[in-house]
């Protein structure tokens, strides 16, 4: 009869391609942007950076990955403040559809199409799982 992978696949729906994968990726660092404090701390300042820099390495396309790590030699992070981290993502963004060519972002409109998250504490109770632990 086989293995059910198959089926265990068709239940599941499709891995994600490279570019759903690259898109979830921006999706969440410009969420991260947004968020980021207006006047952070030396060491948020380092994670932000330590984030970009282990995400170039650890990207699941390799490919991808070696791109983004030569657009940061060309233009490092800048996580001297919200503004300064949301406008430098765009920008790399930008440069990497620029690449691939893709429309670019008015990152000018950055406040309007990021303007940050809202979330409270409510989403994240994980008492009443599918297991009921």
């Amino acid at each position: 009869r086989g293995g059910g992978m198959p089926d265990a696949q068709h239940k599941l729906g499709h891995p994600p391609d490279r570019g759903e994968v690259g898109r979830a990726s921006w999706t969440l660092l410009h969420t991260i942007a947004a968020q980021y404090p207006d006047t952070p701390t030396p060491e948020q300042r380092q994670d932000a950076r330590s984030l970009i820099y282990a995400l170039s390495r650890l990207y699941p396309c390799a490919e991808c990955g070696t791109h983004f790590r030569k657009v940061l030699q060309e233009c490092p992070p800048n996580t001297e403040s919200r503004g300064d981290f949301s406008t430098w993502l765009c920008r790399v963004h930008n440069k990497v559809n620029r690449r691939l060519g893709k429309e670019v972002f008015d990152c000018s409109l950055l406040r309007f199409r990021w303007p940050g998250l809202e979330c409270d504490d409510s989403g994240c109770e994980l008492a009443d799982d599918e297991h009921g632990r």
